[in-house]
């Protein structure tokens, strides 16, 4: 007795998967039902096209024996009964070839996995109903940023710096002349559909080899590309293509750029590896070529975007690099859009030691003349106590909130818990998806929406 209600009870919840399987095809912003009824329609006017050019004659004949025919169903089966039952069956039929249709498309189409494609297909649609989003940026921080935004919207252009000089970036731009590919790699892979795969493959090192020993996989990749197609815009756009990249990333420019820093020492530093090893105060920074030209793409992105997000990153080898490209900053300030800035969690040896989070936004202000953004994303939680000894044994401590300084600045704080600590290494990080639905949460409200696909936890 118990196993056939076991069994019952299976059938009944697959038949009611089944069934909600199929409801979903039309769900409204999916575009299945209009073309299921122009299909119909179609199937009926070809019909009637065919009965008119043949001389309707046939037409009559078939409409007197399916009159007679129903005329014999309704004397044995009667009509209240026999209606309902054909259309029923002519309802199930009509769904069951579409199904069998669209399951056949689904095998080959359908990735190996165990996600409905009706589901993929409902994803897509509000994913790419999303806002147009710029992120401007670089190092691991924009890439971060990157994977939460990504579960929101595919229209995000990610503006990344181009001043890298360490690493196997650097021996890169030193021994073959391209840009510095590191940060881009880092906003592809962050992008990429199959991010955790290509994110290893991305970041793989090579160990030994003469001449690869120490190369980022993703480097060479898109060094390898930039060579083909003959730039790096190119480059990164190509590979997007074939690493199924949600959204686009940009370099700011395709000049050849080197930051110089001015310490309170009196030491003039160039290169952007120099910069925070030489371990003194920032009191100016500056790029060679002084007017870098922006990317023409990067310049329109920020011109029709409809939300800017500035940081996270290192604040003066990161963030500070983009907004050294005139163009860049001249689209930021004059865009209409809601902007915002993430401020970083804690203070970074030899660029921000010592600095709060007003000192952050005086820092932007100074080097751009104006003011970018309307408000600052702040963590609201200090790390626990075993993440703090960690970093104060690196001179570095939580970035503080001092709110009349950030207020009299003319900016909006937007508090918030968007910390991930690992719990081995004690490294804390923005955490992707809580930074993402707090970043939506504010553009909602600037906006007056909840945003479609967004869910408070």
């Amino acid at each position: 007795m118990s196993i056939g209600l076991f069994e019952l009870t299976f059938v009944r919840e697959q038949t009611s998967k089944r069934v909600n399987r199929w409801f979903k095809w039309l769900a409204p912003g999916l575009l299945v039902k209009r073309w299921l009824l122009i299909s119909i329609t179609g199937v009926f006017l070809a019909g009637l096209g065919i009965s008119i050019w043949i001389g309707l004659t046939p037409i009559y004949r078939i409409l007197s024996g399916i009159s007679d025919l129903l005329g014999t169903i309704t004397r044995i089966i009667p009509n209240y009964i026999s209606g309902p039952l054909a259309l029923a069956i002519g309802i199930f039929l009509l769904f069951w070839g579409q199904t069998r249709t669209v399951g056949s498309i689904a095998e080959v189409l359908k990735p190996e996995n165990n996600e409905e494609l009706v589901d993929m297909l409902l994803a897509h649609r509000r994913l790419n109903r999303g806002p147009r989003i710029v992120t401007v940026g670089g190092g691991t921080g924009l890439s971060t940023l990157l994977r939460g935004l990504k579960e929101y919207s595919a229209n995000i252009t990610a503006i990344v710096t181009v001043a890298d000089d360490g690493g196997s970036s650097g021996r890169l731009r030193r021994e073959i002349g391209v840009l510095p590919p590191g940060d881009i790699r880092n906003c592809v892979a962050a992008l990429a559909d199959e991010e955790k795969l290509l994110t290893e493959l991305f970041q793989y090192r090579f160990s030994a080899g003469d001449g690869l020993s120490g190369h980022s996989f993703g480097n060479l990749f898109l060094t390898a590309m930039s060579d083909i197609t003959g730039d790096l815009e190119q480059a990164i756009a190509a590979s997007s293509k074939v690493l199924a990249v949600r959204g686009r990333v940009l370099p700011a420019t395709l000049s050849d750029v080197r930051l110089w820093a001015d310490l309170e020492d009196g030491r003039h530093i160039e290169g952007e590896s120099n910069i925070s090893d030489a371990g003194g105060k920032i009191c100016a920074v500056g790029c060679i070529p002084s007017t870098p030209p922006a990317l023409p793409a990067a310049i329109k992105a920020i011109e029709e975007a409809d939300y800017i997000i500035i940081g996270p990153g290192s604040l003066y080898t990161s963030v500070i690099p983009n907004l050294l490209v005139p163009g860049i900053r001249s689209a930021i300030a004059r865009s209409t859009a809601p902007r915002i800035y993430v401020c970083n969690i804690m203070t970074q040896p030899g660029e921000t030691e010592g600095y709060s989070v007003s000192d952050h936004i005086r820092a932007i202000d100074e080097i751009c003349g104006r003011r970018l953004f309307d408000a600052v994303v702040v963590h609201g939680r200090v790390p626990t106590a075993q993440a703090l000894i960690r970093y104060a044994q690196e001179n570095s401590h939580p970035v503080f909130l001092d709110r009349e300084d950030v207020t009299r600045l003319g900016r909006r704080i937007v508090l918030a818990n968007i910390m991930h600590e690992d719990p081995e290494s004690g490294y804390v990080r923005h955490d992707p998806q809580r930074l993402a639905k707090v970043l939506f949460r504010w553009y909602g409200g600037t906006r007056g929406f909840k945003f479609q696909g967004f869910e408070d936890s």
